[in-house]
This record gives C-alpha cells, sequence and structure tokens, in this order.
C-alpha cells in the first residue's frame, strides 16, 4: 500500500515548517555569534590602541619633566622614568636625545667620558657602531632608562637614521609626539624590529607660536622605544585577552596587510570555511569574518586583523539543533500516526463496501439453508461492530442531490461532533459547516459528490457546543448491483492537535512569548511589506521606537512577576492605542516599536504619537502599587531616514536615546546629527568605565551661607570630569549616562568617601563644623546595602554622620512613598542629615511628607530665578518657607544670584542660600581659601530672628 496523500502532506508540512524556524533560529545563533565575536576583537583592537596611548602619554608626562625643571640631571631623568617603565612593561626604554653641533662634539665626548670612559658620538653601519663622521649637527642620546642593557645606546647619533631624522622633523614642526617607522633597534643584540615614538624638547622661555620658531628653540627630544610585537603581546597579556588561543591576532605597521609589514602575530593561522561548501557549512559551522581596524597613533597608522576559527554550531548555540532534532521527530511521529488511521480508515471503507452489497445480495437472494442465513447475518453484524468500532468518525450520505442526506453514522461521529445518531439522519451534510462557508475546501466537497468520486480535503467543521475542530475528509463512492452511485462514505479524522502544534509554532516565530505582540522578526517583515507599500503609493511609514522610563526600578523593587505584569498592561495599552492597520511589537525588555502607515483616509501626524504617550501616561496598578507610567520614543521616517528596515528601526532607537538625553518622557524625531550623537555618546560611555580608575573625577564645593550670621556652615559636593581629551565635562553630559548603564553607584559612593574625607580635614585644620551636602541617585537610594555603605564611608573617613547630608528629589522618594519612608528612617537612625532637593517641581503629597524623616526642604532655583518678577513664584516660595517651619524643617534656597533675591528671601524668613552670587562651585583648594579669609555676607543682607518662627537647627 502506498503512503497515503495526508501522511505525506503532513511529513513534508511539518519538515517544511521545521526547517523554516531551524533556518530562522540557526541565522539568529549565526548572527549573535557573528556580533559576540565583533566585540570581543573589537575589546582587543581598544585594548591594544588604549595601551599605546597611554605609553605616548607617559612621554608627554617625561617631557613635561624637562619644560618644567630646564636642565634635568641623569639621576633625575632616572628617578622620572622608572616609575613609568614599571606601570608600562610593554615599553623597552625611554631616552633624552641632545642636539650636538659639531663645534661642541669634542668638549661633549670628554665630559661624558668622565663617567663613561671610552664614550664616543657613534651611528650605525651595515648594522655595526662605528665613531660618527663629521656632520653639522648630532642628535646624540644622551640619557637612556633602563641603562642596564642598552649600554650600547649611549652617544649613538639617532640623526643617522633617516625614518627617525623624517619623524623628529614632523615633531619639531607640530610640537606633538611623533612616530618614526618600523626600524631595528640598535639596542636589542637580534637588531629587532620596533619603532620610536619622538617628542620635542624646546629651549625654555624660547617662544614656539609657529614652525620656524620651534624650529630655532629646538634643544633636543624626548623618546620611547617599543619592540613592536613585545608592546602589543604585553598589552594583550595584562588585560587578560591573549587567554583565548582560538584568535588569530596580526598587527600591521601601515594601512596594508602585507605580511612585510607585519609586527606581532598571536595564535596560529586559521583557516577559513567562508568558500567551503555552501548550505552544508552554513548548518554546520560558525565563523564570523575577520575584524579589520586601522587606528592613528602619534601620526602612524596601523592596522589591526582579527580573525576566529570555525566552530561545530552546536558548540555555544544548542536551540536550533533542539528545534531541528524535535521537529523532525514530531513529523515522522506525526505522519506515521496519520498512515495508521488513514490505513484503518481505508480498511473501514472496504469493510464498509462489502456490507453494503452483501446486504443487496441478500434482499435478492433466496437463501434456503437456514444455517448459511446465520452465517451471513453473523458476517454482517461482525462488520457492524468493526465499523461501529472505528476510532474515525464514518457518515453514510445518499447520493441523492442536492442535499445527499445522512443515513447513518457511528459512535464515533458522535463523540468527536457531539450529535447523536438521531439528530443527524436526515440532515444535509454541510450543517457542520454552520456558518464558516468561506473554504476553499467546501468546493472540493461538492465537485466529489457532483461528480460522484473520490475525494480528500481538510475542512473546519463545528461541533454541537460551537467549537471548532480541523479534520482531514476522505470521499468514497458506493455503487449498487447496477452499477449506479448510491451512497457516499464520508470518513472524518481529526487533526485539530496537528493544526494547534503548527499554529503555536507559527506563534513562536513571530509573537512575544509574555505579551502576545509582534517580536522583532514580524516587525522587520511588516515593514518591508509597508515599505513596498509605500514606495508605490508615495504615503509615508512611521517607525516609533518606545523604551519605558525606569522600568528597571519596577524589577528591583518588587520582582519580575510585577515586571511582566507591567509590561501585558503596557501592551494592552499600545494596541488600544493605534489602529488595526498599525503593528505594535515587543523588541526585548522594556522595548517597543510601533509600525504606523499612513492610509488615503488618515494622514500621520505627531499627535498620534502624543495619542500613543498619552495612552501609556494615565496611572496604572501592579500588585496594589500604583505606577506613573512615562516613555522615551524616537521616531524614523521613510523615505527620509532610510528606505530599509533594520535601518528605520536602528533610527529610531537613536531619536530614542535623544528623547531620554532631553530629560525622558518626551519624544524626538531621527536626524543625521543624532547618529554622530550616538557615536559620542558610546564613546562617552567607553571612557566612562575607567574614569574612577585614572582618577579623572573631581569634586568642586559649592558653599551654603546661613542667613541669620552671614557665614558658611556648610557645602554642596559637585562632581566634574576631567576628561584627558575633552578636558572638563559637566555632569549634564555624563550623569544621565551613569544612571542608565548602573555607573552612578560606583560613582555615586566615590563622591560620598571623597567628600567625607575632604570634610573631615577642614574639620580637623579648625574650619568650623561644617557640613557636606551630597547627592543621592534613585539607583543609589534602592541598592539594598546603601545605609551599611553609607556608615563604612563614616567610619573610614572619621567623619561624624552629623555632618554629612544626603540630597533627595521629592520625585524619588514619591516613586514607592512606603518603601522610601523604610530607607529613610534607617538613613535617620545613623544620624545623617536628609534634604529634599527642588522642592515644588514634582508631585509631593502633604500628607506623605510629614511622615518623611527629613531636615531640610531646598527650593529650587526655577521658583528663585523670578521671585522678584513672578508674583506666583513669589507666593510659592513664601508658602514654601511658611510649610517647611510649620514642619519643624530647615529651608534653603538655591540658585541665588542677585542681591534682590537675597533681599526677598532674607526678608522672609529663609534659613541658608547657595548659588553664584555668594560663590560659583570651586575646587577644594580654593574653597579652603574662602574658609582662610572667613567669607560672610554683609550684616544688611542677613535675616532677622523673628520670635515667633522656629529657629531650627542642624
Amino acid at each position: 500500500m502506498t503512503f497515503p496523500k495526508a501522511a505525506s502532506l503532513a511529513l513534508v508540512l511539518g519538515l517544511l515548517v521545521t526547517c523554516a524556524l531551524f533556518a530562522e533560529l540557526r541565522s539568529f545563533e549565526r548572527h549573535k555569534a557573528e556580533n559576540d565575536f565583533q566585540r570581543r576583537a573589537k575589546v582587543r583592537v581598544a585594548a591594544v590602541r588604549e595601551g599605546m596611548r597611554s605609553a605616548i602619554d607617559s612621554l608627554q608626562t617625561t617631557n613635561r619633566l624637562f619644560a618644567t625643571i630646564g636642565s634635568v640631571s641623569s639621576n633625575q631623568f632616572e628617578h622620572f622614568t622608572q616609575p613609568l617603565l614599571q606601570r608600562y612593561p610593554y615599553i623597552q626604554a625611554f631616552s633624552f636625545h641632545r642636539i650636538i653641533t659639531a663645534a661642541e662634539r669634542p668638549q661633549y665626548e670628554a665630559e661624558m667620558r668622565r663617567n663613561h670612559p671610552g664614550y664616543e658620538i657613534t651611528e650605525m653601519v651595515e648594522g655595526k657602531l662605528f665613531p660618527a663622521k663629521q656632520r653639522d649637527t648630532y642628535r646624540v642620546v644622551h640619557y637612556v632608562v633602563p641603562t642596564n642593557g642598552n649600554e650600547t645606546v649611549l652617544g649613538f647619533d639617532a640623526g643617522s637614521y633617516g625614518s627617525q631624522t623624517d619623524a623628529m622633523l614632523r615633531a619639531v614642526d607640530t610640537g606633538l609626539p611623533t612616530s618614526t617607522g618600523m626600524l631595528k633597534l640598535i639596542s636589542s643584540p637580534d637588531l629587532l624590529r620596533g619603532f620610536i615614538v619622538l617628542m620635542p624638547v624646546y629651549r625654555p622661555g624660547a617662544p614656539v607660536d609657529d614652525v620656524e620658531s620651534r624650529r630655532r628653540a629646538v634643544i633636543g627630544d624626548t623618546a620611547v622605544i617599543f619592540r613592536a610585537g613585545s608592546l602589543v603581546d604585553r598589552i594583550l597579556t595584562s588585560s587578560g585577552l591573549l587567554k583565548n588561543p582560538g584568535f588569530d591576532i596580526r598587527l600591521y605597521a601601515g594601512q596594508s596587510n602585507q605580511d612585510a609589514d607585519l609586527v606581532f602575530h598571536s595564535g596560529e593561522t586559521l583557516s577559513s570555511l567562508k568558500s567551503g561548501s555552501g548550505l552544508l557549512q552554513w548548518v554546520l559551522y560558525d565563523q564570523a569574518d575577520p575584524v579589520s581596524e586601522t587606528f592613528e597613533v602619534a601620526g602612524k597608522t596601523w592596522l589591526m586583523v582579527i580573525a576566529a576559527p570555525p566552530v561545530w554550531f552546536t558548540a555555544n548555540n544548542t536551540g536550533s539543533a533542539i528545534i531541528l532534532i524535535a521537529g523532525v521527530l514530531f513529523s515522522l511521529l506525526a505522519a506515521a500516526y496519520l498512515h495508521s488511521v488513514v490505513v484503518r480508515s481505508v480498511r473501514n471503507l472496504h469493510l464498509v463496501g462489502q456490507r453494503t452489497a452483501e446486504l443487496k445480495q441478500s434482499n435478492d437472494l433466496r437463501i434456503e439453508d437456514s444455517a448459511a442465513r446465520e452465517r451471513t447475518e453473523q458476517a454482517l453484524r461482525l462488520r457492524e461492530r468493526a465499523i461501529d468500532a472505528s476510532a474515525n468518525a464514518i457518515i453514510i450520505l445518499n447520493a441523492t442531490p442536492p442535499d445527499y442526506l445522512i443515513e447513518y453514522v457511528n459512535p464515533a461521529f458522535e463523540r468527536i461532533t457531539g450529535y447523536s445518531l438521531n439528530e443527524v439522519v436526515g440532515q444535509c451534510f454541510r450543517f457542520l459547516q454552520s456558518d464558516d462557508y468561506d473554504q476553499p475546501s467546501i468546493d472540493e466537497i461538492r465537485a466529489s459528490l457532483r461528480e460522484k468520486r473520490e475525494g480528500h480535503v481538510t475542512l473546519r467543521n463545528q461541533r454541537k457546543d460551537g467549537s471548532s475542530f480541523w479534520n482531514d475528509i476522505y470521499i468514497a463512492p458506493v455503487s449498487d448491483r447496477s452499477g449506479d452511485v448510491s451512497h457516499f462514505v464520508v470518513t472524518q479524522y481529526d487533526i485539530t492537535s496537528t493544526k494547534r502544534y503548527e499554529a503555536e509554532l507559527e506563534f513562536q516565530a513571530n509573537r512575544d512569548v509574555l505579551t502576545g505582540l509582534a517580536n522583532r522578526n514580524l516587525l522587520r517583515d511588516r515593514l518591508r511589506q509597508a515599505v513596498a507599500y509605500a514606495e508605490r503609493y508615495g504615503h509615508p511609514v512611521w517607525v516609533v521606537f518606545i523604551d519605558l522610563d525606569r522600568f528597571k526600578f519596577v524589577n528591583d523593587t518588587l520582582g519580575h512577576r510585577a515586571g511582566d505584569l507591567l509590561l501585558n498592561k503596557v501592551a494592552e495599552r499600545l494596541l488600544g492605542a493605534v489602529r488595526l492597520t498599525d503593528t505594535v511589537a515587543r523588541l526585548g525588555g522594556d522595548e517597543f516599536a510601533i509600525l504606523l502607515v499612513e492610509r488615503t483616509d488618515e494622514r500621520l501626524t505627531v499627535a498620534s504619537v502624543q495619542r500613543i504617550m498619552d495612552a501609556l501616561s494615565a496611572p496604572l496598578t501592579v500588585d496594589g502599587h500604583e505606577f506613573f507610567v512615562t516613555c522615551s520614543t524616537g521616531v524614523a521616517t521613510y523615505p527620509t531616514d532610510g528606505h530599509d528596515a533594520d535601518v528605520l528601526i536602528k533610527n529610531a532607537e537613536i531619536a530614542m536615546y535623544r528623547a531620554k538625553e532631553l530629560g525622558r518622557n518626551n519624544f524626538q524625531f531621527y536626524t543625521a546629527a543624532m547618529n554622530a550623537e550616538a557615536l559620542e555618546r558610546l564613546r562617552i560611555e567607553g571612557n566612562l568605565r575607567n574614569a574612577i580608575e585614572r582618577e579623572e573625577f573631581v569634586l568642586h564645593y559649592q558653599p551654603q551661607v546661613d542667613l541669620h550670621t552671614g557665614r558658611i556652615i556648610g557645602m554642596e559636593a559637585l562632581i566634574r570630569w576631567h576628561h584627558p581629551e575633552l578636558g572638563m565635562v559637566p555632569p549634564a553630559r555624563f550623569i544621565g549616562l551613569a544612571e542608565e548603564t548602573g555607573l552612578i553607584v560606583p560613582i555615586g559612593m566615590w563622591v560620598t568617601r571623597t567628600a567625607c574625607k575632604q570634610n573631615k580635614a577642614w574639620q580637623d585644620a579648625g574650619f568650623g563644623e561644617l557640613r557636606i551636602a551630597v547627592n543621592l541617585s534613585a539607583r543609589q537610594f534602592y541598592q539594598q546595602d546603601l545605609v551599611q555603605s553609607i556608615a563604612d564611608i563614616l567610619k573610614e573617613s572619621g567623619l561624624a554622620p552629623q555632618y554629612l547630608e544626603f540630597e533627595l528629589t521629592e520625585g524619588l522618594v514619591m516613586t514607592d512613598v512606603e518603601k522610601a519612608i523604610g530607607i529613610l528612617r534607617d538613613m535617620n537612625a545613623l544620624g545623617v542629615q536628609i534634604s529634599i532637593d527642588d522642592f515644588g517641581t514634582g508631585y509631593s503629597s502633604l500628607a506623605y511628607l510629614k511622615r518623611f524623616p527629613i531636615d531640610i526642604l531646598k527650593i529650587d532655583q526655577s521658583f528663585v530665578r523670578d521671585i522678584t518678577l513672578d508674583a506666583d513664584d513669589a507666593a510659592i516660595v513664601v508658602s514654601i518657607i511658611s510649610l517647611a517651619h510649620n514642619l519643624r524643617l530647615q529651608v534653603i534656597a538655591e540658585g541665588v544670584e542677585t542681591q534682590e533675591q537675597l533681599t526677598y528671601l532674607s526678608r522672609h524668613g529663609c534659613d541658608q542660600i547657595q548659588g553664584y552670587f555668594f560663590s560659583r562651585p570651586v575646587p577644594a583648594e580654593l574653597f579652603a581659601e574662602l574658609l582662610e579669609q572667613g567669607k560672610c555676607l554683609p550684616g544688611e543682607l542677613r535675616t532677622v530672628p523673628e520670635p515667633e518662627r522656629f529657629s531650627g537647627t542642624y
């Protein structure tokens, strides 16, 4: 018997779905492996680049020694450079080249022989050192550190090396570090290849404003010598980046990968499968494309190439393998099961045909023999029982058109459909379709009945309870003795579970499991279709990228279950805010994307985006906690911002990050400038991670003045970032990024520790009992070990807790009031002061405010700025002062810049002020000068105490 069509169809369909899922997941795994390799390779490139640049920084540091001291002795040079050699072990040596004229040569050599017998100026000829020929000038190695192993270098005329001379001329003209090309190092016994970076030393006090003046002022240069291979090897080894032996890492001294320019090679030469056996290679192996990046150090361009070995795909990824194996097994099992069911169905049809023929024969024949009649009846009863016992539904139809009425159904039909025999006999077979006539298979059934032939269809029918089910239907005609078709036998096989499995596979491939929204794959597919349609009809397409603001706070405080509930509610709101023709997708985490397509009857406007944000902003309750969900939204449009689906999604994401930078809870459209800003953001993020270790952060201090005494009673610590390339970076450029990346926690702890130590030092110096105020971010406030960390810092610094104040914004403490009250009470029990910053700009409730264990209210500068011009702002300030005093709290006004503002605040009983009127934020040494000078407010600007007003103290 041949393999039935239904089983073949199920097998082919199952294998196709399995292959599609495998291909999609396999592509994702390969893309993930490619991205992972690209990231790891770029980390190594960045390490080499930064390591070389750090070494160049050490040269600049050494060069500044000559600019600062002037005449540097051999001992000074050695003592200064020895720590640098220990810090940068990949540097072979530091040297100082001194320019000597021909007239000065005899006296110079005589002086040097006092400490170095036999000393003379030398040059390299055919790999050997000889006394230097007569020249107008010599650029002599005057000092070299370390001396051991480099004795032959002393007295060498570096000007005799052409590549060194060219580099020196460029360095003199620019005043910047300049690298030579690759050359043989005479300090190496084997004359190994390396390179030298030079930086000119000018005569102290000489003008160096232009090229000519620099050439006249140069007296020598400082240099750092590298063995190129050793340099790269030690940089990568010290960073732990040579632990993966599979990588093939090469560094070339130039922009091309010529073997002659190869200066470093780590790992074995890797073979590539890229030109291999096509599909089989794609299935079995992962191999990322080599990463080739060029970078410039000291005017020299380097090329670094990193390749990865081919890896058997199950080494790191098992998802696609599981999908492939499970899908093939399921398809085979489903086909085998369907085959067995169909075989039984065919056998039952055969039995039904025999039974019908025998029934007619029994009516025509006269059976005189009672024993024979009994045997015939027994055979008929056996066949009836076989039909009744069939697991598949069997229906016998009358062949009379147009209704083809039902004459018989077996018990399996009753079990599957819920209809009894009495309910269906005499009914038209079409009643199982109910109103679901829009199925192509119905036409095939009609054709089979009309043409009185066999038929096979897959059909969706309806049970008695109204539920739908899928079944395979086989129709076979039954002929009477004259050969005319008198009946049809219909066999039904319930395949609902198979259809459900197929639907689940399709759902998993195209839908987000948590929310049921479209995933990235389905969004990309629909975006491609929308772009094709828009290109044809000239309609715009908008991609809206949405990121929930501070979603991590929900997960951290209430757990991931609450986070999942919140994401589901957000998904419901997004679906309710768009049209049925739009697509809402979840891209992962708290990121969503919406595809908005313009229709002929409705144009896309900014109101469409605003409607979406308004839908999310309404209060939302999760596990009894009320949240105000806001989002940062970016919009990219076709065709203005891209013609490719991936480009549009990427540009919408860039616009979203721009919205975050502008304060969150807003939307921004993509512009080309945002792309550059995104790259700058990545650069700052990378540098920010090393800023603490490199000691690039500094604190400035702004005085806080008591309006009753006019004296400085405290200061607010404000962080600044002294970037080696960007200069002084203001907090606005990196604090938000630090919040997003979580770096704000170690940065905040550094600020608190540094501020406490500085305050303790000032107190020990006799400047009085000063209070230091430190800002606390949301991430810091809700970390579990906050109070213990503060206690450890106070113990380490020796500062009494009452002299440390933490400033929190009212929006922060109102996010989760009950949790905030618990944390504030723990901090209060520790003894530190607590103030509410930017008071009046958020949504504080007075009912909660009185429950907070706080000491100070800070009036936001947005109210102070216009108190002498705007009656509303003036009324708000007076109200805040009155409210604070009634709650027995101190009040401090920030942003005081004019005498008029100060006079108004003093007249209405404000306790303290800070702002540019008294002093800008200044470094620690300048703040100490303010304390030494005893700077204070004039008497006429101070607050006159009122007996009835509360006079609180810290």
